[in-house]
């Protein structure tokens, strides 16, 4: 019995030795391209060699940010799916795992059976008169199955379900990376449409200064009623931009509490203020080979490149033979009392081998439909790498013409001021008209506007940029 023991251990080892069949997963080579922009593309004033420590928003400065960030790490359902997700992988690949391992089965049971005589043939002779017996039969026993997986389909197999556990690893950082950025964003939406609305509050209070004036001219009899036309319909026409900035805050809040996790009826979204946050003077952007090994899409798309690349070798496994050992043991017994007895003791062991000989083909359509599902998740990757770069790219572009737009936006809105003050002026002294105040204000309206909303836009190019370089989402 030991000298079979061993020779059945040594043929285990044997043949658990052979090779895994299917390609070997490679990670993709990095992009040799050296940077993200394009000729003629504007580079940004912030630094994009720095790599800060923590949580990227925290280079905002603004402790409303961090506060909603944290209730938004923490109540966001969509982390709440993509993190059950990754744990439904871990399970699913625990059961590849277990598959490693013998499998054993226990039994136990008592049937009551009548037996039918006729069908055993002996319904003539001595038993033609005998009523068939009825009879319980106690049993209990235990088997044991291991594949020993030749060819390496089980091993193929938990390859790609470590592969696909990455995956959603790295999809649930994704997921994570998206919350943070749209909260930011989302924050900073709110910022710069409250400067909207309070640069078209301002407008609005001076037309009615505007109005006062001419009323004023026209009592003293310098007016003519009709010239009071021009500065009501400015007026009329400055009140009716604020409610639709008013319906786009609030739309803006009801989504930074979706956000959070809260229903707009029982959370309050803060009164972000563009003045409360500062502007970054780092951002990591680094390079394209860095990027892709830090930006979670990419990884996501690598392991979902690796995991289809293991399933092709699963599938080719099937080509071969395939080796069980299988043993059994069972007892068996009419009388409860006497299961357990050696003369109730039943046994068997010995190998199972399953040899494909004709399918019609299926096995290898199978193998081709998983080379071309490889060659889907190749394209996939290297569409994801292609598209992050193209973000990048975009964010360091719109950053870098924002100082220059703000200046511009800037100069204008002092020009027009100047302009407005003087025809103002003009118009109290007599020397100027109703319809150059009118005109004068109605420009300054519109580059306050336009200043409040490139001043946002800043804001929101900057959390673009920390997003698609995958910038720290966890605190330090």
């Amino acid at each position: 019995m030991p000298t079979k023991i061993f020779a059945a251990a040594g043929l285990v080892a044997l043949l658990t030795g052979c090779a895994t069949v299917g390609p070997d997963f490679k990670v993709p080579a990095a992009p040799t391209v050296a940077g993200f922009a394009m000729a003629a593309d504007a580079a940004p004033k912030i630094d994009t060699t720095a790599h800060p420590s923590g949580a990227w928003w925290t280079a905002f400065g603004s402790s409303q940010l961090d506060a909603v960030m944290a209730q938004a790490l923490k109540g966001n359902q969509t982390l709440a799916k993509a993190n059950a997700t990754l744990e439904r992988a871990k399970e699913d690949y625990n059961v590849l795992e277990d598959l490693r391992t013998p499998h054993v089965d226990g039994t136990a049971g008592a049937m009551h059976e009548r037996i039918n005589i006729k069908a055993f043939g002996l319904a003539d002779g001595p038993l033609a008169n005998v009523e068939n017996p009825t009879t319980t039969l106690y049993s209990a026993g235990a088997g044991v199955s291991y594949d020993l997986d030749l060819y390496g389909a089980g091993r193929r197999g938990r390859e790609a379900g470590r592969a696909r556990i990455e995956r959603d690893a790295h999809k649930a950082d994704a997921a994570y990376l998206a919350l943070t950025g749209q909260v930011a964003m989302m924050a900073v939406r709110i910022g710069a449409l409250r400067g909207q609305i309070t640069a078209a509050q301002a407008v609005v209070a001076d037309d009615q200064q505007t109005v006062d004036i001419a009323n004023k001219a026209e009592v003293a009899g310098s007016e003519a009623p009709a010239n009071l036309s021009p500065s009501a319909a400015q007026l009329a026409a400055d009140r009716a931009q604020i409610p639709p900035l008013q319906a786009q805050l609030a739309q803006a809040r009801h989504a930074l509490a979706l956000l959070v996790g809260q229903a707009p009826g029982s959370w309050t979204a803060p009164d972000f203020d563009m003045a409360s946050f500062r502007v970054p003077t780092q951002i990591p952007a680094s390079i394209p080979s860095e990027l892709v090994r830090r930006r979670p899409d990419i990884l996501a798309a690598e392991a979902e490149l690796h995991a289809a690349t293991a399933e092709i070798g699963v599938q080719t496994a099937k080509l071969y033979p395939d080796l069980k050992l299988n043993a059994g043991f069972n007892q068996g017994a009419l009388e409860l009392g006497k299961i357990f007895s050696y003369d109730s003791t039943g046994w068997n062991f010995g190998p199972q081998l399953v040899l494909p000989i004709i399918d019609g083909g299926r096995r290898k359509a199978t193998i081709a439909g998983a080379q071309a599902e490889a060659r889907v998740a190749d394209a996939q990757y290297k569409q994801t790498v292609l598209t992050a770069f193209s973000q990048v790219a975009d964010a360091l572009d719109t950053l870098g013409r924002d100082d220059e737009v703000i200046k511009a936006v800037g100069d204008q809105v002092a020009s027009a001021q100047d302009s407005f003050t003087n025809a103002q002026k003009a118009y109290e002294l007599g020397g100027g008209t109703l319809l150059s105040v009118v005109n004068a204000q109605r420009q300054l309206s519109r580059v306050r506007r336009d200043l409040a909303r490139v001043q946002g836009d800043r804001y929101a190019h900057i959390v673009a940029l920390f997003t698609a370089v995958a910038a720290d989402w966890r605190q330090s």
